[in-house]
């Protein structure tokens, strides 16, 4: 299970909303009938996807518990390519903004956390179960969150057009290094950027920072288009960016702490 649940993740670590361009003036100049986005739009939003995905996580992660492993890592691999997909639809089918696509990378991506989660349950670090270290993931990622947002709100970091192209260049840089692990892994047996060496560790804490830099880039849109007073509907295009960083996060700090087991 290991190997399918690493690969998978490999082929898609990276947040394709991060860096993406908008122009605000669009909604302003056209208008709309619709109600205008607000933040209580995006909070619930977002909240509803997440709440999708952790119910699709503990039926996963039961499944591998309580009925078979075999089961779960075919449904893990199934919703790692299947959230990969539905990104890739909401990004180029211009379906971000549709409530059925968020909800719909939901159920995948439950899926899949889940059973990653699971390749966790044998590993201690520092004598902490299993369920302790997923913990602290959880723990890990909404202090990131909470972090970034209050580093957003402060302005300690503004998020420019430079800002945006750094941050896109970055990720993307980092998905081609994550696709040429996974092919190296799939041909050689060998995986430099996911074996828990130091070369891992320090790919997992760039992939980490720049989760956390991520969360600029989905503020800053949301602010934006409640400014520009876009349609509600647009608060889900959020939700999905959003949820696409909180699950890469989880399962880079997750990753991180599995690799001191041990030492």
């Amino acid at each position: 299970m290991n190997s399918l649940t690493s690969s998978s993740q490999d082929s898609y670590s990276a947040n394709p909303y991060a860096g993406s361009s908008f122009d605000g003036n669009h909604y302003a100049q056209q208008g709309s009938a619709e109600r205008p986005m607000t933040v209580d739009d995006v909070v619930t939003k977002t909240g509803i996807t997440l709440a999708v995905i952790i119910v699709g996580a503990i039926v996963n992660f039961g499944i591998a518990i309580f009925v078979s492993p075999g089961l779960a890592s075919l449904l893990t691999l199934v919703g790692a390519l299947g959230g990969f997909v539905t990104v890739l639809v909401a990004t180029f089918g211009k379906k971000w903004g549709s409530a059925a696509t968020t909800l719909i990378y939901a159920v995948f991506e439950g899926l899949f956390v889940g059973g990653f989660s699971f390749m966790f349950t044998n590993v201690t670090v520092g004598g902490a179960s299993a369920a302790s270290l997923i913990g602290q993931a959880v723990l890990g990622t909404v202090g990131v969150f909470i972090g970034m947002l209050f580093v957003y709100k402060t302005g300690a970091v503004r998020v420019t057009p430079k800002f945006n192209k750094i941050m896109l260049g970055a990720l993307v840089g980092v998905a081609v290094l994550a696709l040429g692990n996974l092919l190296l892994a799939l041909f050689t047996g060998f995986s430099p950027l996911r074996d828990g060496g130091p070369l891992a560790i320090i790919f997992s804490l760039v992939c980490i920072v720049l989760g956390a830099l991520s969360f600029l880039t989905d503020f800053d849109q949301a602010d934006r288009l409640i400014r520009a007073q876009a349609p509600a509907r647009n608060a889900w295009g959020v939700a999905l960016g959003l949820a696409v960083t909180l699950v890469w996060l989880y399962t880079e700090i997750l990753r991180l702490l599995s690799y001191f087991q041990n030492r």
